[in-house]
């Protein structure tokens, strides 16, 4: 069933640090007492829930029957600007944990009652999650971690982010404790502590994606362009081989790069033909097993 209404709601509630994670719902507006299952979405390495399409894909899966959160972790760079990465300085000390303690800020926030509208009904016992890129790397562990996910999707993910790390970043920590890595879209230098390498070394079990692959047991499916320039398919090839789950797909999209001919910002009327079918995959995903 599709709705033709859909409402917005934003707000943000503290992090385990006390530092902001903004948050948007949208929901199905259906006049009735109807509760609807809820997704979380969750953004990349130099991400943003207000990315391309990104809302424009949150309101589609609304209107297919889901509350959709969407959420900035509260280390992604972005600050009171939607859009613009004028909070370096988290940018800088990101972590997976953190970013796991986040997650788990929301969920619990939605479970509260704390994220909702007046307009609709979640239901809070049958929750997904869809991530892209390094995001989905994160919602793999996220669904492995916390029993409130029954099912996921992950767009163009990365397997073992130890292996972004490169050697030359590795010597810059050693040498100067800073790494830079540059946003191709805003040519911004972003800095990088080494927090993050280290907290993935010491919790590696915990928070690497093809680890916890392992140990996933709700429906999976992964998704990824073939021709990924970033995050070669032979990862979600490797995850899905991997992972424990019963229930699990393998979707490869040919002429399809990393944002699947998404690119920021989105002011096109219709979505290009690889995220549409991105989009398609993931709402009949969730529509079979978060029911």
């Amino acid at each position: 069933m599709e709705f033709d209404n859909i409402s917005i709601s934003s707000g943000s509630i503290p992090s385990t640090e006390g530092l902001p994670i903004r948050w948007d719902l949208y929901s199905p507006i259906s006049g009735t007492n109807r509760e609807f299952p809820v997704i979380l979405f969750i953004h990349g390495f130099k991400g943003f829930k207000d990315w391309g399409a990104f809302p424009d894909a949150c309101e589609d899966l609304a209107r297919s029957g889901f509350g959709v959160v969407t959420l900035n972790l509260s280390h992604n760079g972005i600050g009171d600007n939607k859009t613009e990465f004028d909070r370096l300085d988290l940018f800088a000390t990101q972590t997976f944990t953190q970013d796991l303690n986040d997650i788990e800020s929301i969920i619990k926030a939605i479970q509260a009652g704390e994220i909702r509208d007046n307009h609709t009904h979640l239901n809070t016992d049958f929750m997904g999650i869809v991530g892209h890129s390094r995001g989905a790397h994160l919602a793999i562990t996220a669904a492995a971690e916390f029993e409130a996910i029954q099912s996921l999707v992950t767009w163009g993910a990365v397997a073992n982010y130890l292996e972004f790390w490169t050697d030359k970043m590795k010597e810059d920590w050693d040498t100067t404790g800073i790494t830079e890595v540059i946003n191709s879209r805003t040519k911004q230098i972003m800095p990088l502590e080494k927090a993050g390498y280290d907290d993935a070394l010491q919790n590696e079990q915990r928070v690497i994606a093809l680890h916890r692959v392992k140990d996933l047991r709700v429906p999976a499916l992964f998704i990824h362009g073939r021709k990924d320039e970033s995050v070669p398919y032979t990862h979600s090839e490797q995850l899905h081989i991997h992972c424990a789950a019963r229930d699990k797909e393998l979707r490869l999209i040919a002429n399809a790069g990393h944002t699947f001919g998404i690119s920021h910002p989105f002011q096109e009327d219709e979505f290009p033909g690889p995220f549409q079918e991105l989009l398609d995959w993931t709402i009949g995903w969730f529509r079979e097993y978060l029911r």
